[in-house]
């Protein structure tokens, strides 16, 4: 009875805080907790990066594998997102293959960046029609604080930003490695912000405690012109067309500062 109780009064309080703007931890209903970006942090990734949203930490890492390309575009790359959910970032994750939630993460996380066209695929192309680099951008969930999706995100982002990819040759009909480095064809800066929706608020960058009480979540990614890329809701809850309306345009001045964060971190990195 008390595991369903307690969580009834805690949504009540943060829903009669949120009446005057305010949340648990001091912030109004549209500040994301502070963000801290690393990059260059797994030496042997051709790119990686370490995203902070408040205590939720994500680390990214970048690896470019010669593969076969898909046969209703062959002469283009592959981009493949990945998360793992290592055991020790929170008490409900278990070892083993990903679930249903690691799932939705590395979907939701790879619809931005494909949607917006962030990587010039045909520039993947090694020999058309039969091999193409695959990028493997592979996510690992480090500490559990919340908003796991625009953490996990920005982490994405950054490593493949700051990658570089090997060149390839063919000699005769094999590929080789030339040994040289090249900067990965980047045509976008695309990203994701999500929305709580607990009550009739919306709350972006929503700490663990407000998910735990949440009625649905949105998650709206944006290139860097200010077009709407990708969107996904979760959870079981409803959002009403003026609800979606509000959470998109909030997103998209939202997506402006973490776009900034990014930069911040690229320039530092060079």
């Amino acid at each position: 009875m008390s595991e369903r109780i307690v969580p009834l009064v805690r949504k009540k309080q943060i829903i009669e805080l949120s009446d005057s703007g305010k949340r648990t931890d001091g912030r109004s209903l549209t500040d994301y907790r502070k963000i801290t970006i690393q990059t260059g942090v797994i030496e042997k990734a051709d790119g990686s990066s370490i995203a902070m949203i408040g205590d939720t930490r994500v680390a990214a890492g970048v690896k470019f594998e010669i593969g076969d390309p898909f046969p209703d575009i062959p002469n283009e790359g592959v981009m493949q997102v990945g998360a793992e959910f290592v055991p020790f970032a929170s008490p409900d994750f278990e070892p083993g293959k990903p679930d249903e939630v690691a799932v939705e993460l590395a979907r939701v996380v790879d619809r931005g960046l494909r949607e917006s066209k962030m990587i010039d695929t045909s520039k993947l192309c090694i020999v058309p029609g039969k091999k193409v680099w695959i990028v493997h951008v592979d996510v690992y969930i480090l500490d559990h604080c919340g908003n796991l999706i625009d953490t996990a995100a920005l982490a994405a982002l950054t490593a493949l930003l700051t990658s570089t990819m090997p060149e390839a040759c063919l000699e005769g009909d094999e590929v080789k490695l030339t040994g040289k480095r090249l900067p990965m064809p980047i045509c976008d800066l695309p990203v994701n912000v999500t929305l709580a929706k607990i009550g009739d608020k919306m709350f972006v960058d929503p700490s663990f405690e407000e998910e735990e009480v949440l009625d649905c979540r949105i998650s709206v990614a944006f290139k860097e012109n200010g077009m709407l890329c990708a969107m996904q809701k979760g959870e079981s809850g409803y959002l009403t067309v003026e609800e979606v309306l509000r959470a998109v345009e909030i997103a998209k001045d939202k997506s402006q500062e973490l776009r900034k964060k990014v930069t911040e971190a690229i320039n530092v990195a060079k």
